[in-house]
């Protein structure tokens, strides 16, 4: 099938900031996949913007169910031949993280098997389908708390935000923007890392001062670069963040 409009990936779609990037990716007239863990409530999600007007569907895609990556990029392949934005979004946390010396092996465990290696196969798994498209774009969420200079300076608001699990799983998820970046310097696929603020959300215990819909406005921007775009870069709300 031949269609001339973006065609999108969002992952953690169904709820949050992922759905509102979603909406704000339909509205701008882009057809978007919306990936979801559990696929009823994928669907339920994606029944609601339909009856909005806008194009998008629900496809299953678990961070934590490998099978389900693999699985994805083929149902893309088959319906669209290409893919030409991806965004990272899904990410969790994890209630056993915390300062290095009491957060848990095993949570910190959990949040980089989701949050950068779940991440990665995902990115390996779509970049076949970007290669495809005229101007690929990836974007992964990010977080000034994924700093490695925010997190070592005692004057950043950020400073006693120690959650070694989270933190380093982010901190890692930029290390992916950094080297895809120049890995595919001189193609037409750009990778930036986006942190889209504090935004209430399920993932933010609803503490923030943003709403999802503020929230995602960043991500879209960069979802929707035009040809001018730079890759590699670390930017939030207020500007660019150092690594």
């Amino acid at each position: 099938m031949t269609d001339t409009k973006k065609i999108a990936l969002v992952t953690g779609a169904n709820k949050g900031i992922g759905l509102e990037i979603t909406r704000q990716l339909a509205e701008a007239g882009v057809t978007v996949l919306m990936g979801a863990r559990d696929v009823a409530r994928g669907e339920a999600a994606a029944r609601e913007l339909s009856e909005a007007g806008l194009a998008v569907e629900a496809i299953e895609v678990d961070l934590n169910r490998e099978e389900t990556i693999p699985a994805a990029a083929k149902a893309i392949l088959a319906r669209y031949g290409r893919l030409d934005i991806l965004v990272n979004n899904a990410g969790i946390v994890d209630a056993e993280d915390g300062p290095p010396s009491v957060a848990t092996v095993d949570a910190a465990r959990r949040l980089m098997e989701t949050n950068f290696l779940g991440t990665l196969a995902v990115t390996q798994a779509m970049l076949p389908l970007l290669i495809k498209s005229s101007a690929g774009r990836i974007v992964n969420l990010a977080t000034t708390l994924g700093s490695l200079s925010v997190n070592g300076d005692p004057s950043s608001p950020y400073y006693e935000a120690r959650l070694i699990g989270y933190n380093a799983s982010k901190a890692a998820l930029n290390m992916l923007t950094v080297q895809l970046a120049a890995e595919l310097k001189g193609t037409s696929i750009v990778v930036n890392s986006v942190a889209p603020g504090y935004v209430k959300t399920d993932l933010t215990g609803g503490n923030g001062y943003m709403t999802p819909a503020e929230g995602a406005r960043l991500p879209v921007q960069y979802a929707l670069l035009g040809d001018d775009a730079v890759s590699g870069q670390f930017v939030a709300p207020e500007g660019p963040v150092a690594w």
